[in-house]
């Protein structure tokens, strides 16, 4: 149809059977047509008998599909058209078809007009004044739209009919593949793309495509690093409004969505409904390469990458590479030094807000996680899982180069350092090289001689809480690690690993120059110094060498007189543990050491030793003199 009329405030223009009077009504400002009922008025008379429907609820027409009730006719005809699918407004600029004229407009608008209107305060530019109002809102933080459920309130009308649904719990619009069922179309259309896998919005920087265009233009921010919205308590800004509002929350500590399973709140609904899957149990996302099931989407995308071995991310610092960004920037912080999660009881510091949680269970002494075979307790769900292979002695991680197997991942990757004999990580006081950064992490600390866990048994004092934990069973006789070859009980784990080898036999570390086999290799690497006549650590008081700084420690007692192990039984004291244990088994009578060919036993193992060599008929200290030899 020809249009005649033009107006110059907007340059709208009008067909010959519409009147251009009206309209200029919305520039002057006038709202001639008021409601005797409400204090409202209105520029048209269309308008104010709409609204008169909307609050006296009058609803005349009724939807033969849904029986949902419309307040006009012609809202029913375009409702109906949502049952049919037909859309009979095509656009001539793009492929899209639309149900009403005026949608069909407002997209002819987006392909051939400027974003003329502009925001003063973003820059932001829209082509309709009336979205751009509506943008306005978003500075002035005006919502005049509130919910008579909840003190929530909205910019828009339409933002609060959507969120009036969630306490209605109603969802019209349902998916025909799998049945999942959403509060708006908008909704739906954007989950069916899921199952067509339609992104018709492609990224002009980089290969991404994206099903809406919200998830784009977010997308696009990333190549610009356009960051507008800055958090006003820590300087912080974000690419998305959302996700402003998320990270204030963690300075309010606003946590408004409560789990109804377990005491636990969220900041966000996506993470309470996350959360709730694992009391659940559903895990719909199945991997196709081994049918692993993941929560989320996000973290199948991100195990499959392990199938691929795709890594994306890279640091430009060590050349190293990552599966996800998050990864990549809390490896970041390794370099900076950077540690912005502090623990408030206790000053220490975090690369992550994971490392701080855990960290903090320590002070509470909270420990959730229960085994069920031994009732033992963990601070994290990890630490369970890990501990629970101990019991089903599953060993997944195989070592490639030999036959030996592991627990967990981590593990695996240091022993392959030892085949490798790789070692990254260098202490910069000493220039001495380890296999983990843990390891290094511990030996520098010998550097600073800081040992802040005490034992309030003894005064002693440790340099890992660890250590502190192993070393108060001393005092309470806590041996949890049992042999289940002779019931023999241990404090640690390594201390049982150790023994086990004696029913094994296994000595893997043998000295190159007389063969002889260890089941350590620090023994090995002691045993060594025989050979070269190494003696590196010298007392300062009688000059005398040793092969180890322990032999020296050892050594500086006899100076010192210090006797620190002490008989319960008869008060005598030891300069060494092991002189002490050997002791307290003559008041026990016990006779550990059992020889085989005699059935003698002994309580000392110089004495079973001695007998063995007899056995043996073994002379091993030859006389150079007279090439005699004796057993002594």
């Amino acid at each position: 149809m020809e249009k005649r009329y033009s107006y110059s405030e907007c340059d709208k223009v009008f067909s010959g059977n519409e009147h251009p009077e009206r309209h200029q009504v919305c520039h002057r400002g006038l709202r001639p047509y008021e409601c005797t009922e409400y204090d409202k008025a209105f520029s048209t008379k269309g308008n104010l008998i709409l609204y008169q429907k909307v609050e006296t609820e009058v609803k005349p027409y009724i939807s033969t599909e849904c029986d949902k009730v419309i307040i006009t006719k012609r809202h029913l005809v375009q409702h109906q058209q949502v049952h049919t699918g037909e859309k009979p407004y095509d656009s001539p600029e793009c492929d899209k078809a639309f149900i009403t004229k005026s949608i069909l407009w407002g997209c002819n608008k987006k392909h051939t007009e400027e974003k003329s209107i502009e925001c003063d305060k973003c820059k932001k530019s829209f082509i309709s004044k009336w979205v751009f109002l509506q943008h306005q809102k978003t500075h002035t933080g005006e919502k005049p739209y509130e919910c008579t459920e909840c003190d929530k309130a909205f910019i828009t009308k339409g933002q609060l009919v959507q969120h009036q649904n969630c306490h209605t719990g109603e969802k019209l619009f349902q998916c025909p593949e799998c049945e999942k069922a959403f509060i708006t179309k908008g909704h739906l259309v954007q989950h069916h793309q899921i199952h067509t896998g339609e992104k018709p919005y492609d990224c002009t920087e980089c290969d991404k495509a994206f099903i809406t265009k919200g998830q784009l233009v977010q997308h696009q921010n990333c190549h610009t690093g356009e960051k507008l919205f800055q958090c006003p308590e820590c300087d912080k800004a974000f690419i998305t409004k959302g996700h402003l509002v998320k990270h204030h929350q963690i300075h309010t500590g606003e946590k408004p969505y409560d789990c109804t399973e377990c005491d636990k709140a969220f900041i966000t609904k996506g993470q309470l409904v996350q959360h709730q899957k694992y009391h659940t149990g559903e895990k719909p996302y199945r991997c196709p390469e081994c049918d692993k099931t993941f929560i989320t989407k996000g973290h199948l995308v991100q195990h499959h990458q392990l199938h691929t071995g795709e890594k994306p991310y890279e640091c430009t610092e060590c050349d190293k590479a990552f599966i996800t960004k998050s990864e990549l920037k809390r490896h970041q912080r390794v370099h900076t030094g950077e540690k912005p999660y502090q623990c408030t009881e206790c000053d220490k510091a975090f690369i992550t807000k994971g490392d701080l949680t855990r960290h903090q269970k320590v002070h509470t002494g909270e420990k959730p996680y229960e085994c069920t075979e031994c009732h033992k307790a963990f601070i994290t769900k990890g630490k369970l899982t890990h501990h629970q292979k101990v019991h089903t002695g599953e060993k997944p991680y195989e070592c490639t180069e030999c036959d030996k197997a592991f627990m967990t991942k981590s593990a695996l990757s240091y022993h392959q350092n030892v085949h490798t004999g790789e070692k990254p990580f260098e202490c910069t006081e000493c220039k001495k090289t380890f296999f983990t950064k843990s390891h290094l992490l511990q030996h520098q600390n010998t550097h600073l001689e800081e040992k802040p866990y005490k034992c309030s048994e003894c005064d002693k004092s440790f340099t890992f809480n660890r250590s502190l934990l192993q070393h108060l069973r001393v005092h309470t006789g806590e041996k949890p690690y049992e042999c289940t070859e002779c019931e023999k009980a241990f404090a640690s784990r390594n201390n049982l690993m150790r023994h086990l080898k004696v029913h094994t036999g296994e000595k893997p570390y043998e000295c190159t120059e007389c063969e002889k086999a260890f089941t350590r290799k620090w023994i090995l690497t002691q045993h060594q110094k025989i050979h070269t006549w190494e003696k590196p650590y010298e007392c300062t008081v009688c000059k005398k060498p040793f092969f180890t700084k322990s032999y020296l420690l050892q050594h500086q007692k006899i100076h010192t007189q210090e006797k620190p192990y002490e008989c319960t039984e008869c008060k005598k004291a030891f300069s060494r543990k092991a002189y002490l244990i050997q002791h307290q088994k003559i008041h026990s009578w016990e006779k550990t050491y059992e020889c085989t060919e005699c059935i003698k036993a002994f309580i000392r193992q110089w004495e079973f030793m001695q007998i063995q060599k007899i056995h043996s008929t073994v002379a091993p200290y030859e006389c150079t003199e007279s090439k005699t030899a004796s057993l002594h």
